[in-house]
């Protein structure tokens, strides 16, 4: 099983948020736990971080061929980015859209453009919403 996580604008600053409310989550812990969660699996990931809309936009259309899944954590994008939901619905991947708890994010799965396209939207906490998407992920394998 191919997967791609895509983790979108300001995530790799997770640990200054996270600091602010008594807690030590950044995106090397959330790479490693998801690492960590598939390690006995037959799962192939490639992540990718990035602020950059063309950057997300050439990961999707590179690996569309390659990937049997997205786990796609919008952040940001999920208000306005219509040019990265247009590469989704292109690519035809099965993407599930993961979404933070309130204390880490203000975006929900009623204000996001992605809602509507994504096979699933699971809410969270950064270190375990992944690994639910993983587990999702498997459940339907």
């Amino acid at each position: 099983m191919n997967i791609l996580i895509l983790h979108g604008p300001n995530l790799n600053l997770i640990g200054s948020r996270s600091a602010e409310i008594g807690q030590k989550i950044t995106i090397n812990k959330i790479n490693t736990g998801i690492r960590r969660h598939v390690r006995n699996e037959d799962f192939q990931l490639k992540i990718l971080q990035t602020h950059k809309q063309y950057h997300a936009i050439n990961f999707i259309q590179r690996n569309r061929t390659w990937a049997n899944y997205l786990l796609l954590a919008p952040m940001a994008w999920a208000r306005y980015d219509y040019a990265i939901l247009d590469a989704l619905k292109i690519s035809k991947i099965n993407t599930i859209q993961i979404l933070f708890s309130n204390k880490y994010s203000d975006v929900t799965k009623s204000n996001s453009i992605f809602s509507e396209f994504c096979t699933s939207t699971l809410i969270g906490l950064p270190d375990k919403v992944y690994l639910d998407g993983l587990d999702h992920i498997q459940k339907s394998i």
